[in-house]
């Protein structure tokens, strides 16, 4: 039987619906995103840190979930709202259902409640502060409280949370129906890439383009990098407020004074924009 669980924003909204992940009350930023599939790849994200995702696409879960396809060595998101989650899961690459799949990863999740609503006021109002609580007995005092104990994400620097501690080579191609992934070979150019909360496939899809790829962490100096002697330099993805990242905008303008290609994605540009005057 499945157990009750709510969400509460902090302008008091609350969608009551069921649990399909794990026990438990998460207190994070609430957003949305309109993707119809890579339901696990958003969840195993690292952008999504301190995150709570509402899919806006109704039915999530169809195709199950693999070890294959996720973005990173864990899930980030705070927690997951949809509207339904389907009986059955079937795809030929399937190892496990999504409700599982969060049980595994201790997310907390859920499903039954009106996404549309949710997302029209979170479009017109902007992201807010939100908890899901989950399990046997969900207490809307206690949610409160959880959400008033989280100070949101501005001021907050994520990416030195979710960064490798070591430098590593990233040499696996992007998947292939019939050999599913491989490893490149030979290389053209050479590229260090920051880790700020990188994803895999932005790692394989630089690999598929003949780039030897050096994956960093958020704190390499520039010094460091241009050590590595590369011959362009990627600012990845990641979470959080890219303000107080002081280490990465001042060591992103030490490479730009280098004229070596700089190349940004997500907080990566935004940092590349702080580091350029903005």
């Amino acid at each position: 039987m499945n157990k009750p669980a709510l969400l509460m924003l902090e302008d008091g909204t609350v969608f009551k619906g069921v649990s399909i992940g794990a026990d438990g009350c998460s207190a994070a930023e609430v957003v949305f995103n309109t993707s119809l599939t890579g339901y696990q790849e958003i969840l195993s994200d690292p952008s999504y840190a301190k995150q709570i995702i509402t899919l806006t696409y109704p039915h999530i879960g169809n195709v199950g979930t693999n070890n294959e396809d996720n973005e990173s060595a864990a899930v980030f998101a705070s927690g997951l709202v949809i509207r339904d989650l389907p009986m059955l899961a079937s795809n030929f690459r399937s190892e496990k259902g999504l409700s599982d799949y969060l049980q595994d990863n201790n997310v907390v999740a859920i499903a039954g409640i009106d996404t549309r609503q949710l997302t029209r006021l979170l479009r017109d109002k902007g992201a807010q502060r939100g908890c899901i609580m989950a399990g046997e007995s969900v207490d809307e005092a206690l949610a409160k409280k959880a959400i008033d104990a989280f100070s949101g994400l501005k001021g907050m620097d994520l990416a030195k949370q979710v960064t490798v501690k070591e430098s590593y080579q990233w040499t696996e191609n992007t998947w292939d129906l019939q050999q599913g992934y491989t490893q490149v070979e030979s290389f053209t150019k050479h590229v260090v890439a920051y880790d700020f909360g990188v994803k895999r496939n932005i790692l394989r899809l630089l690999a598929n383009r003949g780039c030897r790829v050096t994956v960093v962490p958020a704190m390499t100096s520039a010094a460091d990098v241009l050590a590595m002697n590369p011959d362009g330099v990627f600012l990845s993805n990641g979470p959080g407020d890219p303000e107080p990242c002081v280490y990465a905008i001042e060591a992103i303008q030490e490479i730009l004074e280098k004229k070596i290609p700089v190349f940004g994605i997500c907080l990566g540009h935004q940092l590349l924009a702080l580091a350029c005057g903005a």
